[in-house]
């Protein structure tokens, strides 16, 4: 459901076995623990303990692996006494050719000639440490919208009284030489290789990032790796097939390409760090809706694993280059609303996507990722937002699909101890797309917006509440999708003044109007938390 943003303003026996057709993860029998992975000044400091110390020549040995390396393959940073714990310390080397910064540790040890691998992987886990910039952050309440690109030449954002805003950035505008002279390419050195960026859109993101920032409004980044020649370094093996769709999974396979995106996430994190002139990005989220592979995380591959794993590489590429440059970004995965089951067989439940994303997270270092999801209506052109099939809406984990009838679901999930952040505390969850047609009945869109946006605001563990879109779409609306808050002729809907008023002293009256279109009061059907089916 993302539409292109435009601008019209100028990431010990066991082992695990990576190939482009399966992957096997089995870290049974590996008795070294890494407990710590973390940026101490300029150095690493890796700490270890072990269960019983495995044989071998008496040391242990810190491999340091690109992200597409596995076992003990990559290169020695550190060695230390085997033992029952142990300490490795060594240079981060930021912004160099023998860059820490994103590879994956491992212990191993020396047996029979070879290494034998001891104990898991493990990345950074406080990229931020190595930040000189700490923006801070942009106090926004939850209020949103995904804007078209004109929004900077009308005053719409002001008078809805909008907090945050999210957009797209795709790979190919962004990478590669300007053709416009009058905003010269942009000539990045990273890791010793020099990257280059499209000047005239960066300026043109810059110029509305400033716009956004301007009116004291938070923005949020989704990046998309589309398919361009330009950029095909960024691909991964297994989305360069046929297969057209919007959105590809990154290269984290290739040495190349994988270098490519960790200059990326270090590039834009510094760009719009709030300190370079650019304008300031908060949140950054990582693909959309990776679960849907078919659609917006493309691999052939139809592994649940195999596609978790390549895109929780990715994902630590761009956590620790962007908070490399901006230590107070927060950095989002993204899912869609198909918890239990799906309507198109080719991809991946969300449920099942989320559970594995957060067991790799856990393994291998637990950082502060947050959650982006989108709860839209199931189907999508269904008009009751506060009344759905029941069929498709339970007030349980079973349900097949998460919409803002039982958003609870989610939030109580992700309350779950094991899905606690390194503080203990719940992460971040935004609902970073919602949207309700009005193709049925204009009346219709207003209640349901008043009911999800009150679902929203009455949960604390939701951070944004992203309403999609401004205008109508004509390609959505000839599946009955009319999502915007005006027409395709910029007429204002009567969900214009339904969403203006939420969170102002109107508010009240609104709901009442809602309420009254729902047969029930909107605010005691919210504070009960019941889900109405039909």
């Amino acid at each position: 459901m993302k539409k292109r943003f435009l601008t019209l303003l100028a990431a010990m026996t066991a082992f695990a076995t990576l190939t482009f057709g399966a992957l096997t993860v089995n870290a049974a029998g590996r008795p070294v623990t890494i407990k710590s992975c973390e940026i101490q000044g300029d150095q690493v400091v890796v700490t270890v303990s072990a269960s019983s110390v495995p044989g071998g020549d008496g040391n242990f040995y810190l491999y340091a692996n690109e992200v597409y390396q596995d076992g003990a393959t990559g290169k020695v940073v550190a060695t230390a006494k085997a033992g029952k714990s142990a300490t490795f310390t060594f240079p981060l080397n930021k912004n160099t050719a023998d860059s820490n910064l994103s590879r994956k540790f491992l212990v191993a040890t020396k047996s029979g000639g070879g290494s034998v691998q001891v104990s898991d992987e493990h990345y950074i886990t406080n990229p931020e440490a190595s930040s000189a910039v700490s923006a801070a952050r942009i106090p926004a309440g939850i209020k949103g919208l995904l804007p078209d690109g004109q929004i900077a030449n009308s005053t719409d954002l002001k008078d809805l009284g909008i907090q945050q805003v999210v957009a797209n950035m795709h790979m190919s505008d962004i990478v590669g030489e300007t053709t416009n002279p009058a905003f010269p390419t942009i000539v990045y050195p990273y890791d010793g290789v020099e990257y280059r960026f499209n000047g005239f859109m960066m300026q043109s993101y810059a110029n509305l990032m400033k716009f956004y920032n301007g009116q004291g409004i938070a923005v949020t980044m989704t990046l998309i790796n589309d398919k361009a020649a330009h950029t095909a370094d960024l691909l991964h093996p297994l989305a360069r097939d046929a297969h057209v769709s919007p959105g590809y999974a990154f290269n984290t396979v290739e040495p190349a390409g994988t270098a490519h995106l960790k200059a990326i996430a270090a590039f834009l994190g510094q760009y719009f760090n709030g300190a370079t002139g650019h304008g300031q990005i908060d949140n950054w989220v990582v693909g959309n809706e990776v679960n849907a592979r078919t659609e917006w995380y493309y691999t052939s591959s139809t592994d649940l694993d195999y596609n978790v794993n390549a895109y929780v590489k990715a994902f630590r590429i761009f956590y620790n280059g962007i908070k490399s440059e901006n230590a107070s970004a927060r950095i989002y995965n993204s899912i869609d609303q198909e918890w239990g089951r799906l309507s198109n067989p080719g991809c991946l439940l969300a449920k099942g996507y989320l559970d594995r994303f957060n067991y790799y997270m856990r393994r291998e270092g637990n950082i502060d990722w947050g959650l982006s999801f989108h709860p839209y209506n199931s189907p999508l052109f269904d008009p009751y937002g506060w009344m759905g099939q029941k069929v498709w809406v339970r007030n349980d984990v079973t349900t097949p699909y998460i919409t803002m009838q039982n958003i609870n679901i989610l939030t109580d999930y992700m309350q779950k101890p094991e899905f606690l952040n390194p503080a203990g505390a719940v992460r971040s969850i935004s609902l970073s797309e919602i949207g309700f047609t009005s193709s049925f009945g204009q009346d219709l869109q207003d209640a349901s917006i008043v009911f999800g946006y009150l679902k929203a605001k009455n949960n604390p563990y939701i951070d944004s509440f992203m309403l999609f879109r401004l205008n109508d779409h004509p390609h959505e609306m000839l599946s009955n999708i009319a999502q915007g808050l005006r027409t395709v002729d910029g007429s204002k809907k009567s969900s214009y003044d339904f969403y203006r008023a939420m969170g102002t002293p109107e508010e009240a009256a609104y709901a009442a109007r809602a309420s009254a279109i729902m047969g029930q009061d909107v605010y005691a059907l919210v504070k009960s938390g019941a889900v109405l089916t039909r």
